[in-house]
């Protein structure tokens, strides 16, 4: 309206034919960033979220080949909960942007610790032992991945190109004059709508472990429910 009153419909109309093809190719251009952007960060998103399940999977399995193995495989499943345990009191805080600590990482080489004793214990099999020891790493290389995207997935510099390309795609409409104002106001509404929603969804999961749309330690908590450790 404010450049509509400033250069009036006479002068506004005559950039139409041009214009439009010209607006043809930036919306085409933001659009194609637009959605490059959500579609990499919906995937790093649900790499976050295998992450968790991996690591879950990979405690349950721990779990399973050391029931019943003697007192060092109870020493790993021991270091394993509280391992857990703390992963939901320490972690997940952390990864919503609070302080962060080093309980979680002392719980997780203490369990490498107590694994490293079973190798002379009688009551596992080589294989088994093989297998724990995978699974571990299977489990600090999942922690390692949920922490590192839990910092966020979009840079600085791609949020920096998003923001503008918004401000110039919706800008690029008041270059337009239609005699219906009014159309013309909703019609730029619609497509500020559009853009605003795509920014929504990247927003939304940018930080996979905190916000409206985030990963929660239900996997993680289920584990150590099924092995009578925690409600």
């Amino acid at each position: 309206m404010i450049i509509r009153r400033r250069f009036g419909l006479d002068r506004l109309k005559t950039n139409n034919e041009i214009a439009g093809f010209k607006f043809a190719t930036v919306g085409v251009i933001y659009a194609v960033l637009l959605a490059f952007a959500v579609i990499v960060v919906w995937e790093r998103f649900s790499d976050a979220d295998t992450a968790v399940l991996q690591e879950a999977g990979a405690s349950a399995t721990i779990y399973r080949l050391t029931n019943g193995s003697g007192p060092e495989a109870a020493a790993v499943q021991n270091a394993l909960t509280s391992y857990l345990e703390l992963v939901i009191e320490k972690d997940w805080p952390r990864m919503a942007g609070e302080a962060p600590t080093d309980d979680v990482r002392k719980a997780l080489d203490q369990l490498y610790l107590t694994g490293t004793r079973m190798s002379g214990s009688s009551g596992v099999q080589s294989a088994a032992l093989a297998e724990i020891y995978r699974q571990l790493d299977v489990l600090t290389q999942s922690r390692r991945t949920r922490l590192q995207l839990a910092e966020g997935i979009v840079p600085g510099v791609l949020w920096l190109v998003l923001v503008s390309g918004a401000i110039l795609t919706v800008g690029f409409t008041f270059f337009f004059g239609t005699e219906n104002l009014h159309a013309q106001i909703m019609m730029t509404g619609v497509l500020s709508a559009i853009v605003f929603m795509g920014l929504l969804v990247i927003v939304s999961i940018n930080h996979p472990f905190t916000g409206p749309v985030h990963i929660d330690s239900e996997p993680i908590e289920r584990v150590l429910a099924d092995f009578g450790h925690r409600t």
